[in-house]
């Protein structure tokens, strides 16, 4: 089961990941959302498309654009919708 962790609390818990350039991309309903702050930061991918952020903040504590996702994959990337990847200091073990 992979897990992804920040300041000691578990943001996501999956069985179900799926890794793309080895990233985890949790589904979103394994995700703890009430740790997860919209971003306005987007990135663009040429193969996955337009990437959306979110800030995580645990116990007041914030780790900006620490996670994120893809609204609107393109087709080569389908299997990552509603799926949330992380990065900057998230620990991610499978």
């Amino acid at each position: 089961m992979a897990t992804a962790q920040w300041n000691g609390v578990v943001l996501a818990e999956s069985d179900d990941t799926v890794i793309v350039e080895g990233n985890h991309y949790f589904p979103i309903d394994s995700v703890r959302r009430e740790y997860l702050v919209e971003s306005d930061t987007t990135t663009f991918c040429p193969w996955k498309g337009e990437a959306s952020y979110y800030s995580v903040v645990v116990d007041g504590a914030r780790n900006e654009d620490a996670a994120w996702y893809y609204p609107e994959p393109k087709d080569a990337a389908r299997q990552i919708k509603d799926h949330v990847a992380f990065w900057h200091g998230v620990t991610v073990t499978d």
